[in-house]
């Protein structure tokens, strides 16, 4: 089959990655793609949010099966989009309607969906700015540390963690009052502050059945020992130590089972992943949050454990037939290290030459934000560069393998992570 993945980050490029390997993949489309997925795949000067743009692209290159990588699209209704012109209607994709994107597009919404199916997770109440003066009031009898979400899209920086009531109820006003997430911080989520280990778990659901992928620890601030602000990621860790069958049981049980009857109950076929992210607190799952695609460097983990073959998969899941297909994981460790731009994640230059790529051989390397300048070299082209994976059998060589990666390339001004998995060791230890 002919196959289009829709984005331009790491995530996209693992997805080319794999699919590559299939003997069921004819011909691989990356809209709009990077310099790496340019080694696999015809790149298209594409915007995924232009929908009609992607129907053109899709109907002129005789495409079978796109996968909807970033959730602007998918929150966006691309799938109803396909699913409502007759012309589109013979195309598989892989991703949710906008209707099960809601998991993702409103906090809010997901808030009440998991108090409504009974599906563990913090606490929480919602304000607008016609209840500024109520969400004040309430911030003032909540316990510290207060969690403030913008309830729509906010390219992962719609969380604020408050310290002390000030700081909350200025953080409220800004986003209430003051626009500073715009459209998505019109409603602010207020949640209790839960401790606990923070991993990831994702499934991929065909409407009917499902399969749990590998989990998997992203890093998510841009320093070391998780200091200054969040980034969309600096690093990953598939499995997860701390998981183990047991918690991950529960997770299935109290977590997945319910949130997939639940979706049913509310009328949604859901065909795609779920990101789930979670808080170990004392050996209990609490989900902070749903993500409605992959994330991102997550998969760049996740899919290199996958050993099945994914086009397999990803046509079952389109099908509805994902319960007659094995999945097989490997149990290697996969580590992936981001190498970011000068200043990221606030200003920083793009245009700087990558080097020393051509000594990478012990990882995958998966581009994230690159492109080609005239010359033909490949240049950054975004905050995160590159994420670094090394698979190995035990964590130590695969953070050693992925570290290693991270020193060697070079591009003014790279910045990356030195400490990407090292918490799991002394866990281990």
């Amino acid at each position: 089959m002919n196959i289009l993945i829709l984005g331009a980050g790491g995530r996209e490029h693992a997805f080319a990655w794999k699919i590559s390997q299939s003997p069921f993949c004819d011909e691989l489309f990356v809209a709009p793609g990077n310099a790496g997925t340019a080694e696999l795949a015809t790149n298209l000067p594409v915007s995924y949010n232009d929908f009609e743009a992607v129907a053109d692209a899709v109907l002129k290159n005789r495409i079978d099966l796109v996968i909807i990588g970033p959730e602007e699209p998918l929150v966006g209704g691309i799938v109803d989009f396909f699913r409502d012109r007759a012309d589109l209607k013979h195309v598989r994709l892989i991703g949710p309607d906008k209707a099960g994107a809601q998991l993702e597009g409103s906090k809010d919404f997901s808030k009440n969906f998991m108090q409504k199916y009974g599906i563990p997770t913090a606490a929480s109440r919602t304000f607008t700015a016609e209840t500024l003066e109520e969400g004040l009031t309430y911030l003032g009898s909540h316990a510290l540390p207060i969690v403030l979400k913008a309830d729509g899209l906010a390219a992962g920086k719609g969380v604020i963690i408050a310290e002390n009531l000030a700081d909350a109820q200025e953080a409220m006003r800004e986003m209430l009052v003051g626009g500073k997430f715009g459209e998505a911080g019109s409603k602010v989520v207020v949640e209790q502050f839960l401790r606990g280990v923070e991993l990831s778990v994702f499934v991929l659901s065909d409407g009917e059945h499902y399969k749990i992928l590998p989990e998997a620890k992203d890093y998510k601030r841009i320093g070391e020992n998780d200091a200054g602000p969040n980034t969309g990621g600096m690093g990953a860790v598939s499995p997860v130590i701390f998981a183990d069958g047991n918690f991950l049981r529960k997770v299935e049980e109290k977590v997945v089972k319910p949130t997939l009857a639940g979706l049913k109950s509310e009328g949604i076929k859901y065909v795609g992943f779920i990101f789930i992210g979670l808080m170990n607190v004392k050996a209990e799952p609490y989900v902070i949050e749903y993500n409605v695609r992959m994330g991102d460097p997550e998969t760049e983990v996740v899919l290199p454990r996958i050993q099945s073959d994914l086009v397999t998969l990803l046509a079952a899941t389109a099908k509805g037939t994902l319960q007659d297909v094995e999945m097989n994981i490997s149990p290697q460790v996969a580590v992936t290290t981001v190498v970011v731009s000068g200043g990221y994640p606030d200003v920083y230059e793009k245009g700087k030459v990558i080097t020393e790529t051509h000594r990478l051989d012990d990882v995958v390397v998966f581009h994230a934000g690159t492109t080609f300048n005239t010359n033909t070299e490949v240049v950054t082209n975004g905050g995160r560069v590159m994420a670094l994976t090394g698979v190995a059998n035990s964590l130590e060589n695969a953070v050693h393998k992925s570290q290693r990666a991270a020193h060697t390339v070079q591009f003014e001004g790279k910045y990356y992570r030195h400490d990407i998995g090292l918490d799991l060791i002394r866990f281990k230890d």
